[in-house]
């Protein structure tokens, strides 16, 4: 036998059973994917919109600092954009789209009047209508604040936590077009923080900004029902927050918060120790800090100063033992990291927005690691988020929900055909990962 026909033979038989038992390895079970497709859900992180108010006007309020109105050149990841064919399984489950896979103008124009018509119809029953839809029992709604038709127990209050810590001049850190606008937002909710608590300007010292704007603000998003606090940093800065000593956060102060602008390592340890307080002081009150951790959006975004590994000292600190962390999107693409870090009593990960960047199959992989390590710790969740009229929250709900259960299926099989879990252990994995971790993280009871 020649050498070259030994060598086609061997691609032969690379084709006919190699890469058949590869896509077995990444196909889900369909016994068990029907079960994971039955469990109703905890969806730990979404941005969703309220019913729109008197007017007709949209929903403004859904993030804090919402990426749409960055200035982007770049197209979206592919699994994001609006040419996507697979909304239109959205558009066919939710409101009963009829053009198979046609994205054309009319056919469009058809989907967005049937989706009018079924808001309408359902007035502020819609978000829960749409959860019911997807087999999510309730949905963490990260938002400036509550609305309309986003109340318990379908939807749990998510507030937000950064404007807290940044009570000074933020000029001098607004060095590109991004964080001009991020921190203007912020600003804008600070203004908003001091005006429902009945404050004119700024307490004179940090000693008085700590319990008249700090703590108030805190027991406040408590008393309306918030769940967690959510810290959106990574955005304006890098995560390493040191542990600062108060007397050194209250000179800076009260050196500039009658004016100037505070130099950028200065500030920094302003936000450092008041971040470190809100931790501490969200955990007192029983609600969780959220922080994001990985990639984000805007072509300004620092990828390594949201590598979760600088949280390590946070999470370490003695102080915090009664604070929980939730990493949210699980620091990807740390994600190792953040499997390792998963192992602190004290820490848990979400892998939303990793719904909507990967292939259920590129997630199982993700999940797998996290699953053999501490499955405990993962929780389920969306990242649903509006985009346009078309691809809205629920249209990206759908999808993610979708991927998610499909990975979750697919991670769980691969674990049973290697002997690591039996069947029963795969459905108590996949009950633990979509409702059960969060459930006993947020005090959640069935139907509650």
């Amino acid at each position: 036998m020649t050498p070259s026909i030994r060598l086609l033979l061997a691609l032969l038989f690379f084709l006919q059973v190699v890469v058949p038992v590869d896509a077995q390895v990444n196909a889900a079970d369909p016994a068990l994917l029907r079960d994971i497709n039955s469990i109703r859900a905890i969806d730990n992180h979404a941005h969703v919109m309220s019913v729109a108010g008197e007017g007709g006007k949209d929903d403004e309020e859904y993030d804090a600092i919402p990426c749409g109105k960055l200035e982007f050149s770049s197209p979206p990841p592919l699994r994001l954009r609006p040419d996507n064919p697979i909304y239109t399984g959205a558009g066919r489950e939710l409101y009963g789209y009829r053009h198979g896979d046609s994205m054309a103008e009319a056919d469009v124009r058809d989907l967005l009047e049937a989706k009018r018509r079924v808001m309408r119809e359902r007035g502020e029953g819609y978000p829960a209508w749409v959860l019911d839809k997807l087999n999510i029992e309730t949905m963490l709604a990260n938002r400036v604040r509550p609305a309309r038709g986003l109340s318990a127990p379908r939807f749990r209050w998510v507030s937000y936590g950064d404007p807290l810590m940044l009570p000074l001049s933020t000029r001098s850190l607004r060095v590109n077009s991004d964080r001009q606008f991020f921190f203007s937002q912020e600003e804008m909710l600070l203004k908003r923080d001091l005006a429902a608590l009945k404050l004119n300007a700024l307490p004179a010292t940090l000693e008085l900004f700590l319990s008249r704007v700090v703590t108030p603000a805190l027991e406040s998003r408590k008393r309306e029902g918030a769940v967690a606090v959510k810290f959106v940093a990574a955005y304006m800065r890098p995560l390493d927050f040191a542990d600062v000593p108060e007397a050194g956060a209250a000179r800076v102060y009260a050196r500039y918060v009658q004016g100037g602008e505070p130099p950028r390592e200065e500030y920094k340890k302003l936000q450092d120790f008041l971040f470190r307080h809100i931790a501490r002081e969200a955990g007192r009150l029983g609600m969780a800090v959220h922080i994001h951790t990985g990639g984000g959006c805007g072509h300004y975004f620092n990828v390594g100063g949201a590598n979760p590994l600088l949280l390590e000292s946070v999470i370490n600190d003695p102080a915090m033992r009664h604070t929980t962390f939730v990493l949210i999107h699980g620091g990807y693409p740390f994600v190792k990291e953040a499997e390792f870090l998963l192992e602190k009593p004290n820490v848990y990960a979400d892998f939303s927005a990793q719904t909507f960047l990967l292939t259920p199959q590129a997630l199982a992989r993700v999940l797998r690691g996290w699953l053999e390590y501490e499955p405990e710790k993962v929780l389920f969740a969306t990242d649903a988020s509006p985009a346009t009229p078309e691809i809205s929250w629920e249209e990206s709900a759908w999808m993610t929900n979708k991927t998610a259960r499909e990975a979750l299926a697919i991670a769980l099989t691969g674990m049973m055909k290697e002997g690591d879990i039996s069947r029963e252990r795969a459905l108590e994995l996949a009950r633990m990962v979509l409702r059960d971790n969060a459930a006993k993280l947020y005090g959640i009871s069935a139907g509650r």
